[in-house]
């Protein structure tokens, strides 16, 4: 992180600002990484993080480490991660770049996040030199535009009480549920396992592709299990979960800014041996399909004997 981006981050934090263009500079500042070598980067965490970092967190910053070994013309269209040990926020992470590909079309970049001598997170990926070929993508599901629903913060506000930090730490996403939020359907076991989210970066980002491209890493992580919890009635902060990412898969298919709205459409296929499976699209506003994210989380849900 570089002295100016420490700065904005330390700021943030004495701010206790909840949302808006504060808080987005405190996520650019985060992804902003300090080069200590040619293939070395060095990230850090909020200071008012959680015991763990969270997957989007590290899921942007190693991208921010890959594509900075990799010519601004070719694009990343593809990640595939693995979290492998919870991440400290207490400290700083350390990402090691191999550079297993400079081809005439596409380039491979491998990132090792490292805590105390130890990976904690794996990740590949792909860039590819753009190029013409054939087009054709799903369209868009029917859903109210996002200027019609109040924002996440506005539902939770009568929750807030019970959820505690989860409802009142700042975000730098602006998130806009269009089915049920997942707290208000718990204790069913009918729900479908769906789960649909406007959102967008809570401000304006500079024009960087790469930066709008790890935004939206980073915001892939946060209600993607969503479409499996509410399949079984219970929330995060409600009820007893126990979870984490495990691995999470990206593609991407076409420009966009992260901070211009876009409909996250997620469904779960499957739950099982404590583990859950979600998979998601993400569609501009203008119905484009832009991405597509896998991701398999650990779920342990413990049932109340009451």
């Amino acid at each position: 992180m570089t002295e100016a981006a420490r700065q904005a981050a330390a700021d943030l934090a004495k701010s206790r600002v909840m949302r808006g263009q504060p808080v987005l500079d405190g996520l650019v500042a985060l992804l902003d990484l300090e080069r200590i070598e040619e293939n070395i980067f060095r990230g850090v965490s909020p200071s008012d993080s959680p015991v763990r970092v969270f997957g989007g967190q590290v899921a942007g910053q190693a991208l921010v480490a890959a594509g900075r070994t990799v010519p601004a013309e070719r694009k990343v269209h593809s990640l595939h991660a693995y979290f492998i040990r919870p991440g400290d926020p207490s400290i700083p992470i350390v990402y090691e770049v191999d550079r297993i590909r400079d081809g005439r079309s596409f380039t491979t970049r491998r990132v090792i996040a490292v805590q105390r001598g130890k990976a904690i997170f794996a990740l590949s990926a792909s860039f590819h030199h753009v190029e013409p070929g054939a087009e054709h993508a799903e369209p868009m599901p029917d859903v109210p535009p996002p200027d019609a629903l109040p924002s996440r913060m506005e539902s939770m506000k009568a929750y807030a009480d019970r959820l505690g930090p989860i409802a009142t730490m700042p975000r730098p996403i602006d998130i806009r549920y269009v089915t049920d939020p997942p707290w208000e359907l718990r204790g069913r076991r009918d729900n479908e396992a769906r789960n649909q989210v406007w959102m967008r970066a809570d401000g304006t980002l500079p024009d960087d592709e790469l930066l709008h491209v790890c935004v939206l890493a980073y915001a892939s992580d946060m209600t993607l299990l969503d479409s499996v919890l509410v399949r079984h009635g219970v929330y995060w902060g409600f009820d007893q979960v126990l979870g984490a990412s495990l691995d999470h898969a990206l593609w991407f298919h076409r420009p966009f800014r992260a901070d211009e709205w876009f409909l996250y459409d997620s469904v779960s296929p499957t739950a099982s041996g404590a583990r859950g499976l979600a998979t998601g699209r993400f569609f501009a506003q203008d119905g484009t399909l832009i991405a597509t994210v896998v991701q398999e989380g650990l779920l342990r849900i413990v049932e109340d004997e009451s």
